[in-house]
C-alpha cells in the first residue's frame, strides 16, 4: 500500500449500479495502518445500492393467501380443537363427547360436520383433538355458535366438560386447494397430525412446493387433509395422514424417498419451517374418520 494520506480509489462495477464508487482510505496511526471506507452515490440512503444487496425485494400481491391457496368454488372453514384432559378424567371425557358430538354432527339444523375426533397416542398425552367443518365459511360458524348457545344439552355438556380439562385451544383453518377434502373412512387406522410453524411470508412458497409433493403421497391413500391457519397461531400448517399401523407409516414414508422429486421438495421446504411436531392419534368411537 502507498504512504500516509494517499487515497486509493477503487471503482466497483455492478451490472445495474455502474456509477457507484467506493473510496478506500489508508490512515496511518502509529506503526499500524487502518483502512477506512467512504462511498459516493447519487441515490438517497433509503434506496441505496448497498441496502439493495441485503433487502429482498418482494413483488406486491393483489390477493390474500386464502384466495390463492384454497378451493375458490367452495367456502369451507375448519376448526381444530386441542383439549388437554386431566389424566384421571380421559375416559369420562370421551364418553361425554360420544354422547353429544355425534348428535350435533347429524342434526341438519347446524351447518357443521364433525370431521374427526381423536385421542393423542404419541405426542401430548391425555389430549383430545376435534376437527369440525363449516360449509359456508364464517357465516356458518357464527350461525352454529348462536344456535348452540340456545341448546340446553350443549350448555350442560360444556359445563361438565370444563371440570375435566386442564387447558384448551383452537384454530380456524382453511384447506389447501391441492389436498383431498377429508371424508369418512373405515378403520382401523391410526392418524398422524404433522404441524408446521412456517416463517412469516413463506406460505405461498410452501403451497407451490406441496402442490407438486402431494402427488408423491397418494399411493396408499394416506393423505387425509391439508390446512393452514387463519385465526390462532398464524403461518401454521397441518397435514393429516392415515395409516394402518406404525409399520405401515414407516414403510409409506420410506417409499416416498424412492420417488424422483420427493427429495427436492424436502430440500426446499425444510428452510421454510421454524418449528414442527407430530402427533400419532387414535380415533374415538364417535369419529367419522376411523
Amino acid at each position: 500500500f502507498a504512504g500516509e494520506g494517499q487515497i486509493i480509489q477503487v471503482s466497483l462495477i455492478f451490472c445495474h449500479w455502474a456509477s457507484q464508487t467506493l473510496k478506500v482510505n489508508l490512515v496511518k496511526v502509529g506503526s499500524c495502518s487502518c483502512m477506512g471506507f467512504t462511498t459516493s452515490t447519487s441515490i438517497n440512503g433509503k434506496d441505496s445500492w448497498f441496502k439493495s444487496l441485503f433487502v429482498r425485494k418482494v413483488d406486491p400481491r393483489k390477493d390474500a393467501h386464502a384466495t390463492l391457496l384454497t378451493k375458490n368454488e367452495e367456502s369451507n372453514l375448519y376448526k381444530i380443537q386441542f383439549h388437554n384432559v386431566k389424566p384421571e378424567c380421559l375416559d369420562a371425557y370421551n364418553k361425554l363427547c360420544e354422547e353429544v358430538l355425534p348428535s350435533i354432527h347429524a342434526d341438519k339444523y347446524y351447518p357443521c360436520e364433525l370431521v374427526g375426533t381423536w385421542n393423542t397416542w404419541y405426542g401430548d398425552q391425555d389430549q383430545a383433538v376435534h376437527l369440525w367443518r363449516y360449509r359456508g365459511g364464517y357465516p356458518a360458524l357464527t350461525e352454529v355458535m348462536n344456535k348452540l348457545k340456545q341448546n340446553p344439552e350443549f350448555t350442560a355438556y360444556r359445563k361438565e366438560r370444563g371440570k375435566m380439562l386442564m387447558s384448551r385451544r383452537n384454530q380456524l383453518l382453511l384447506e389447501f386447494s391441492f389436498w383431498n377434502e377429508p371424508v369418512p373412512r373405515e378403520g382401523p387406522n391410526i392418524y398422524e397430525l404433522r404441524s408446521y410453524q412456517l416463517r412469516p411470508g413463506t406460505m405461498i412458497e410452501w403451497g407451490n412446493y406441496w402442490a407438486r409433493a402431494i402427488g408423491y403421497r397418494q399411493h396408499n391413500s394416506e393423505a387425509v387433509g391439508g390446512f393452514f391457519s387463519q385465526i390462532g397461531n398464524l403461518y401454521m400448517v397441518h397435514h393429516l395422514w392415515a395409516y394402518k399401523d406404525l409399520q405401515s407409516r414407516e414403510d409409506t414414508r420410506n417409499g416416498a424417498w424412492q420417488q424422483e422429486g420427493w427429495d427436492e421438495v424436502v430440500y426446499y421446504t425444510v428452510p421454510l419451517i421454524q418449528h414442527m411436531d407430530s402427533r400419532i392419534m387414535i380415533p374415538t368411537k364417535a369419529s367419522p374418520l376411523q
